[in-house]
């Protein structure tokens, strides 16, 4: 297991850049998500991706409409995963999102395509009714559990593998037209 960290460092948090949330008719009407996070992995992270581990990437989006009178209510929560791997074969990283992969030389090149999440369509239009009271947020997480057990057991308690943001809000664009 890899040690941990000495009391004087920490690990580098996910921060939310920018979210926006916008209810568009063109590809197909729904509700997109644009956003860009900022992160740096950990030595420990970059280390156990070239030796073959796969690292899970998890978008998480939820949209909830307030209400004075009880707890919000939850109208949509939708997740966006990604897969990084390395290949010492081809020494090419691949980034993984569903069925559909990618190759890049680099493990930045791979991770530069996580940190920026564009045109995401995470619901239809009718789901969210009406823009007044919408409230959106997301979080940006590496997702360990999804590593091999031994390593989230080392997750556990050590801070080189804490990867995350904390939820951040998303800005609602209202089309004065709808």
């Amino acid at each position: 297991m890899l040690p941990a960290p000495a009391s004087g460092q920490a690990s580098q948090p996910v921060s939310v850049i920018s979210a926006e949330l916008q209810a568009r008719d063109d590809p197909e009407p729904g509700w997109y998500l644009n956003a860009q996070f900022d992160f740096e992995p950990s030595a420990a992270i970059e280390d156990a991706v070239r030796r073959g581990i796969p690292l899970y990437f998890t978008i998480d989006f939820e949209l909830s409409r307030t209400r004075w009178f009880w707890f919000d209510k939850p109208l949509v929560s939708a997740v966006l995963g990604y897969r990084v791997s390395y290949s010492p074969l081809t020494r090419q990283f691949r980034l993984s999102r569903g069925a559909l992969a990618q190759p890049f030389e680099t493990l930045a090149e791979a991770l530069a395509t996580i940190r920026k999440v564009r045109d995401w369509r995470v619901t239809d239009r009718a789901t969210a009714g009406s823009t007044d009271h919408l409230l959106a947020r997301l979080r940006l997480r590496l997702d360990t559990s999804m590593l091999p057990k031994p390593f989230q057991v080392d997750a556990l308690t050590n801070q080189d593998w804490a990867l995350a943001s904390e939820w951040h809000p998303v800005r609602i664009l209202v089309d004065a037209a709808h």
